[in-house]
């Protein structure tokens, strides 16, 4: 699994022209699933991503969760993430998990967010979306499930 993480002050997602998922502020989370990821590691992937002290504290320095500082999430799915750009000009995406199991790990880890607490807004799975948002910082950061395994 793959994750781009960014600490937005707003952020939309749309469909064909009509906003499907809105925050004021908080997380906008961009999750990719590959072909080989496991889903023993979604539970300790998730809860790495909402303990990133990312945010900033009451002096500026990033030193709080999204939880401590009182953001919410807005999850897109992003396949693309799976994209191997080294071979050729065009991506190829070999490595991007099939749709039916991309669509359950994502629908999943959205519903396991919302489980830990967090508010959180979706785009629509396998729709051509249109995100708009305001980074903070800017400040945007890589999860990746393969280092986070290697670490524990």
């Amino acid at each position: 699994m793959l994750a781009v993480i960014q600490s937005v002050e707003d952020a939309t997602v749309s469909v064909e022209g009509r906003p499907v998922g809105h925050i004021d502020r908080g997380m906008l989370v961009y999750f990719g699933v590959e072909k080989d990821d496991d889903e023993s590691i979604l539970a300790p992937f998730l809860e790495k991503m909402m303990r990133l002290r990312i945010f900033k504290d009451e002096n500026g320095k990033m030193n709080l969760s999204l939880s401590q500082s009182g953001g919410d999430v807005l999850f897109i799915s992003q396949f693309t993430l799976a994209g191997d750009v080294y071979k050729g000009n065009r991506p190829g995406f070999d490595n991007a998990a099939p749709g039916e199991v991309a669509r359950l790990y994502y629908e999943k880890a959205a519903s396991m967010l919302g489980a830990m607490g967090h508010h959180v807004e979706c785009g629509v799975f396998g729709a051509h979306m249109k995100v708009s948002y305001v980074n903070d910082g800017p400040e945007t950061f890589i999860l990746d499930s393969k280092r986070l395994v290697h670490k524990r």
